[in-house]
């Protein structure tokens, strides 16, 4: 609260004890000793026995300081005032003012409670005189008492603080020690300049006049305080003895209130009591009443749902809901006479009872199972209109439907049927049965179990149509009986179920495979479309449906299968959904995309294992089972996108590898069949029949489009014929047993851009395959790459095979050939230019169907060609080398020949250039009669050419001496101008051959005449002429022999 800076006469203890007036006393400073007064000896001063003294925590003095804190405050400011207005007249009145007055200035006030007083700071007494009062006594002033005492760390116990304050003195005078002597006496005393405290009786004397000195400050400060706390003792006094009477008067009011409650207030109210127990017997009443007829309405409703009654047990369950919350209305007795219990007039709300935990337990119970019976209700009237849709459909119509939409994709002119397709068509009795149930669904909160049951049946359903066409995983012989009896009637296991199925699946022939495929596909297809009809159906429906209306108290049925508590289960007044919301949540619920492709999903899971199972059945099917099977899964797959938007790419990823891998067979089993059809070719003429031109016309029409008859390639709504190979059958492979042909007549050529071709019956084997590669790549553009590779490596194979065959002589092995003989040559050269002339057409077509993104197969087509070119040009060097081989064989005979002999001279030609014009007569008959003019020329040129160097220079070199010799020597040569001169490509040679002879020179002839020898020429001449026209008879066994 801060120092004590006034002081007062009217202090405490100055009023409680009288004041100890000391007179006399001056301080110790300036007092003397009498010199009568003896100081008090050791003896005299009994010991002082030193006590702790107990320290105080200033805290001690707060509450003390707190009560009088106030009134030191306002006794500051009252004085504060009064001196301010006292001021000015203070030194006007200072000389009349006779009493003397003591008024310490406020910072000369002494700090009782802490600092220490500086002796500079303590404020001198003013002396005032007065005529009329004597002179008061001056009070010693607080400067006369050493700073410590007013330390406020001041505790005596210090060792610091008590030195100073017994002013160094000896608390006990030193014993002497005993002498060291021998006599034993004590020591002398050593002076010492410290008194003893014991006997320091200045020392407290000082003391006690220090306390005096303070309790007279003290005594002075509190009387001048003394009017004000006597005014509030006072009021104090008052207030206590007024509070005294309050009490006495509240004390008589509480006795008097006491009797009239015992005789008035009480007697009344036993009576209201008794009225409200009335009151609260008859509710209870009802209550008990209310919940026996909630007991009784569940027991009915659970009987409904018992008997099947869904529709009854429902609106029952929604009275009772009703009835709980205080809400039924008691006057409609019909609808509540199925209760067969009384009801109150006035319900109360039970939901507040937590005795009905149990009751919203079975209230939840029974919605539970009403749900499960609408459900199984919903879900079995969609299965059953979805089962007798799949089953009532016919699998052709689903795949006209399918092949019909195929064909609008194409822009096809065909025309398409308009009627509705069975799928969508609906009745009003299913509509009538889903609206019964989505009402009761609504109604039990159970519409979105109902859609994931829904959804998960719609799964397996998937799962059942394709199980019910799947062949039998079980053992049914004989060997499996018996091994089922020895292992003592143990079932099979799953996997060996799995393994005899796809056993079963292998096992299949290509038309039992199709139409295995055909029906999961059309059932599948047309359960996805029923299906999605059944989903708009159903949003149709919900539209119209209103669900019931909330009780007033909200009681619902949870969504969850059962609240956590009764606070859960009882509703908060939420609206029930109306018909809007309803459709909303069926429509979230169903998810149409979601179904359908979960469904798609689904169904193409279990048809992609059954086709990778079949896989290398598949690859190894006939070209048309394979392309009616491609079609298929193409249109089946088509169909599942067009429902669900999935493109199903497990499903296409396994056809795509199908694809792949059938090309690469069908390209290999077609050169084995090529080769087959090469290796058994005699190379005889074979007629062109109109189906053949047919093949070749359609050929040369691929060059800009494809042939009708291509597109029905494949068409699954057509019956097939099953082929007996892949790809080709014994009608139409080209290698069937040809009828003989008559004698001397001429085959039916090949006709090509207005040329003519006579060929093999390889050829026809040949075109036929490539019509096959064509047919495939028109119906599969985007395999045209991997198709043209192999069309070329089929081609590629058949140009090495004739190789092989006719200029290496392999068809005196494979087909029992005597010899290779020129027309044999000629007709591979006939079968070379067939192929060179209708590549063209093939690479156009080929061509059609390229991408431009893609890596062109064209230049593979230009490369095969310029192989056929080689290989016929090889032919055709063959022939010549034939020729030019017969006469070199033949210019030695006639190197050896002696003209001038008369054995010589009397002949008229050498065999060996008889045969010589013969071979060559013969060949170019050959070829002239199967190749064009053109190769023709092409081959003899270089024939005539051989003979002019060979046969000249046996000219050149034979020695004729005689004329004679010239003359037989110029027949040589007239023979073969004669025989060979005509034929296309001799040129001059002949004439060349004769300028040779003439021009030789030999001796004159003798006078004596010679028959001429013409007429010998010209008989031998005639006999050529007969002989040549057996001619072609005598090919085979003539000098015209290619090997």
């Amino acid at each position: 609260m801060g120092a004590v800076r006034e002081q007062s006469n009217n202090a405490i203890s100055t009023l409680l004890t009288p004041p100890i007036m000391r007179t006399g006393m001056v301080p110790h400073t300036t007092a003397t000793a009498s010199s009568s007064h003896r100081p008090p000896s050791i003896r005299d001063i009994p010991p002082v026995t030193l006590s702790q003294i107990p320290h105080i925590d200033p805290s001690a003095f707060n509450p003390y300081l707190s009560q009088v804190g106030n009134l030191y405050e306002a006794f500051q400011r009252a004085k504060a005032e009064a001196a301010e207005a006292a001021h000015p007249q203070r030194r006007q009145s200072r000389k009349e003012d006779g009493s003397e007055d003591l008024t310490p200035s406020p910072a000369g006030t002494p700090n009782l409670g802490g600092a220490p007083f500086a002796p500079e700071g303590t404020p001198k007494p003013k002396r005032r005189t007065s005529s009329t009062k004597r002179t008061i006594p001056a009070i010693t002033p607080l400067s006369t008492i050493p700073n410590i005492y007013f330390d406020e760390n001041f505790h005596i116990e210090n060792p610091r603080t008590f030195d100073v304050v017994s002013e160094r003195s000896e608390v006990v005078r030193p014993v002497r020690s005993m002498s060291t002597d021998d006599h034993g006496a004590l020591d002398v005393p050593q002076p010492t300049a410290r008194k003893a405290l014991a006997t320091n009786a200045i020392l407290q004397e000082k003391l006690s006049w220090y306390m005096d000195t303070v309790e007279v400050h003290l005594i002075s400060a509190i009387s001048a305080a003394s009017t004000s706390f006597f005014a509030a003792l006072g009021s104090l006094r008052e207030l206590q003895t007024e509070a005294a009477d309050s009490v006495a008067k509240i004390q008589g009011l509480r006795e008097d209130l006491k009797r009239l409650d015992e005789q008035m207030a009480i007697g009344g109210l036993k009576v209201v009591n008794m009225k409200r127990r009335r009151e609260n017997l008859r509710r209870l009443t009802d209550s008990v009443d209310q919940l026996q007829a909630v007991i009784v309405g569940l027991s009915r409703c659970d009987e409904a749902v018992v008997d099947g009654d869904l529709e009854t047990a429902m609106t029952r369950i929604e009275m009772v809901e009703r009835l709980i919350t205080g809400v039924l209305d008691t006057t409609d007795t019909k609808a509540t006479a199925w209760l067969e219990t009384r009801l109150p007039q006035r319900l109360i709300d039970l939901r507040p009872l937590r005795a009905l935990d149990d009751v919203f337990e079975s209230i939840t119970e029974l919605k539970f199972r009403i749900g499960r019976g609408f459900e199984a209700r919903f879900v079995d009237t969609l299965l059953t209109d979805l089962r007798e849709h799949v089953k009532r459909v016919p699998n052709h119509d689903t795949l006209e439907r399918w092949v019909a939409a195929s064909q609008k994709g194409r822009n096809s002119n065909q025309k398409l049927k308009t009627t509705l397709p069975a799928y969508m068509s609906t009745h009003e009795k299913l509509r009538a049965e889903l609206r019964a149930s989505l009402y009761g669904l609504s109604g039990a909160q159970f519409t979105n179990q109902a859609s994931a049951t829904f959804r998960e049946a719609v799964l397996k359903e998937m799962k059942v149509l394709i199980r019910k066409h799947l062949p039998s995983s079980s053992e049914d012989d004989t060997g499996s009986m018996a091994s089922v009896s020895t292992r003592g009637g143990r079932g099979q296991s799953q996997a060996d179920k799995n393994s005899i199925l796809a056993r079963n699946l292998r096992a299949m022939d290509a038309g039992d495979a199709e139409d295995f495929f055909a029906n999961i596909f059309t059932d599948i297809g047309e359960a996805l479309r029923r299906l999605s009809t059944l989903v708009k159906v159903l949003l149709d429906v919900t539209s119209g449906v209103v669900t019931p209306p909330v009780s007033a108290g909200g009681l619902r049925s949870p969504r969850n299968s059962y609240p956590n508590n009764i606070d859960d289960y009882i509703g908060n007044g939420v609206p029930t959904p109306s018909s809007n919301d309803l459709q909303m949540e069926i429509m979230q619920a169903l998810d149409m995309s979601s179904l359908l492709g979960q469904a798609v999903d689904a169904a193409q899971t279990q048809i992609t294992k059954l086709l990778k199972v079949r896989s290398e059945a598949t690859t190894n099917l006939p070209l048309d089972r394979f392309l009616r099977y491609f079609n298929m899964c193409r249109m089946f797959a088509d169909e599942c996108e067009a429902v669900s938007g999935r493109s199903g790419a497990a499903l296409k990823g396994v056809v795509n590898t199908h694809i792949t891998d059938f090309v690469t067979k069908f390209g290999d089993f077609e050169k084995q069949e090529l080769a087959k059809s090469m290796d058994s070719d005699r190379w005889e003429p074979k007629d062109f029949d109109a189906g053949d031109t047919a093949v070749l016309a359609r050929l040369l029409k691929a060059m800009e489009s494809d042939p009708p008859s291509w597109a029905e390639a494949g068409d699954i709504l057509q019956k097939i014929q099953e082929p007996t190979t892949n790809g080709t059958s014994t009608a139409t492979n080209g290698t069937s047993e040809e009828k003989p042909k008559e004698k001397n007549k001429t085959a039916v050529p090949a006709i090509v851009d207005e040329e003519k071709y006579t060929i093999s019956s390889s050829s026809t084997v040949v075109i036929r395959g490539i019509e096959r590669f064509e047919i495939l790549v028109s119906v599969m553009p985007s395999m045209t790459s991997e198709v043209a590779a192999s069309l070329c490596e089929y081609i590629k194979l058949f140009n090495s095979r004739l190789c092989q065959l006719i200029l290496g002589a392999g068809a005196m092995h494979s087909a029992g050939l005597k010899n290779i003989n020129t027309k044999h040559l000629a007709i591979a050269s006939q079968t070379l230019s067939f192929i060179i002339a209708i590549l063209p057409y093939i690479r156009e077509c080929f061509r059609r169907r390229v991408a431009s993104t893609t890596k062109s197969p064209l230049g593979e087509f230009d490369n095969v060609k310029r192989l056929l070119h080689d290989q016929q040009n090889q032919i055709h060097e063959k022939l010549t080398d034939i020729l030019s081989g017969r006469a070199t064989v033949h210019m030695r005979s006639l190197k050896k020949v002696e003209w001038d002999s008369e054995a010589e001279i009397k002949k008229d030609v050498s065999p060996s250039m008889e045969s010589l014009t013969k071979d060559t007569v013969t060949m170019h008959k050959v070829i002239n009669k199967y190749l064009s003019e053109i190769q023709v020329r092409m081959i003899m040129g270089p024939v005539f050419e051989s003979y002019r160097e060979q046969v000249g220079k046996v000219i050149k070199e034979a020695s004729v001496k005689t004329p004679g010799g010239k003359a037989r020597l110029l027949r040589e040569a007239k023979l073969f101008d004669a025989k060979l001169g005509p034929i296309d490509g001799a040129g001059n040679v002949g004439s060349h051959l004769i300028g040779l002879v003439v021009s030789k020179v030999v001796a004159e002839p003798k006078s004596e005449s010679k028959p001429e020898p013409k007429q010998e020429t010209e008989s031998t001449n005639n006999n050529d002429n007969n002989k040549d026209e057996k001619g072609e008879k005598e090919s085979n066994k003539s000098n015209g022999d290619a090997t």
